[in-house]
């Protein structure tokens, strides 16, 4: 019996089943992510009521400095990556989580709208210089075969961090009032550290060379319209992942005079869809070719925008619940498709793709988005209820129709056809 047919017949486990990658040997990486994506969400939502409520800023100086703040880190993406190319990424993701530590800490001693402003330049400057690495430093502790499932694998676990660091903020709050939210900001400049200890310890190698030959048809002007395609083929991603922080929650409140509560069910939804199916979708029911699971993505993600909007159309108010649970279902399978696609994509589409320009490039995207999201989402909802999800959906189509120029170039056509 040959050693294929052995492997084609070994029983199938529980992980292959689920999807997940081979998580042997890579514990320190996994604990990293997820102990970075706790950090996350146990603070980053609470930044503004700590301000305003404990130490009794106005809340639109408050506003103002953190988006000031916001925009003086979106040059950090750049730097990170040149940064990136001289170090490698282990010592970017390192450093990043210690100055999203500092940034915490030193929440505990900004007193005026400058102070702000400085503390979030120095937290999104760590969130800037952590997610411009991080794709490439799982190039460097992962095999090539399985860098999809890896992407997946850790969208789930900053799902899995991302909401236990919000449900211990919650609980927190809850039992100790606002007075312990000094608290949470010491734990959770504590906790970044605890990261960066955990990425500083991580075995790495660099993956090698492409092994193909090179194409003498295709040049470095080629690859980088390629890779700038990429880069405004992922920004209605970036906004779609803004609408759940910036649109939902006013939506439904204003727009569709539901309780605030609707919006944290909304997210508890497409929170356990994210960290339940993400591996399993990816493994077993998307597209193989990136680019295809990019467009299908962007397609379902369009119909979710038009589901959105729905219950806002005159005499539709009687399908409001029914239309956001199928809305963020299909959101939520759109994001399964989309993210891990277009991380593969990042370091993948062309042969300087993992490199440290490309990754500030790409992380630029999403540091602009992020930054444009509240000022775009909120203007386009002032105008009509319907109107944001009708510029999303539009956004996602376009993704949809561009989705299949994100082709990696043939390497293999013959030079002199005869």
């Amino acid at each position: 019996m040959s050693a294929a047919t052995t492997t084609a017949r070994r029983p199938r486990t529980a992980a292959d089943r689920l999807g997940l990658p081979a998580l042997r040997g890579h514990g320190l990486f996994i604990t990293g992510n997820l102990i970075d994506s706790v950090g996350n969400g146990m603070l980053l939502p609470l930044g503004l009521l700590y301000f305003t409520d404990v130490q009794g800023l106005p809340l639109a100086r408050v506003g103002a400095a953190m988006t000031v703040g916001q925009a003086l880190a979106l040059p950090v993406t750049f730097l990170a990556g040149r940064l990136m190319d001289r170090v490698g990424p282990q010592r970017v993701v390192v450093w990043a989580n210690v100055l999203s530590a500092a940034g915490f800490a030193l929440f505990l001693l900004a007193r005026d709208p400058w102070h702000i402003a400085a503390v979030y330049v120095l937290v999104q400057a760590g969130i800037n210089m952590y997610f411009t690495a991080q794709r490439t430093l799982i190039t460097h502790v992962t095999q090539a075969d399985e860098r999809r499932s890896w992407f997946a694998f850790t969208g789930s676990l900053r799902n899995v961090g991302l909401a236990a660091g919000s449900a211990a903020a919650a609980g927190a709050l809850t039992l100790f009032g606002n007075g312990s939210l000094r608290w949470l900001i010491a734990v959770d400049a504590a906790t970044y550290l605890l990261a960066a200890a955990c990425f500083a310890a991580l075995p790495t190698t660099a993956p090698g060379p492409d092994a193909a030959p090179p194409d003498a048809l295709v040049t470095r002007a080629d690859h980088t319209r390629r890779y700038f395609l990429l880069v405004a083929v992922n920004l209605p991603y970036v906004l779609a992942q803004a609408v759940l922080s910036v649109l939902v929650a006013v939506y439904t409140t204003r727009a569709l005079g539901l309780p605030a509560s609707a919006a944290s069910m909304l997210f508890v939804i497409n929170t356990v869809i994210v960290s339940a199916c993400s591996t399993v979708v990816t493994a077993h029911l998307a597209p193989k070719v990136p680019r295809r699971a990019v467009a299908v993505g962007y397609l379902i993600m369009t119909v979710g925008m038009g589901v959105f909007a729905l219950p806002a159309l005159p005499g539709a108010a009687a399908t409001v619940w029914a239309a956001l649970v199928v809305a963020i279902a299909l959101f939520s399978v759109a994001e399964i498709l989309l993210g891990p696609a277009l991380s593969e994509l990042s370091v993948s589409l062309t042969p300087q793709a993992a490199g440290g320009f490309t990754q500030g490039l790409y992380q630029f995207s999403w540091a602009v988005g992020m930054v444009a999201a509240p000022a775009l989402f909120t203007l386009l909802l002032e105008a009509g209820p319907v109107l944001p999800w009708g510029v999303e959906a539009a956004a996602c189509l376009i993704g949809v129709l561009a989705a299949p120029a994100l082709k990696a170039p043939n390497r293999h056509r013959r030079r002199n056809p005869r």
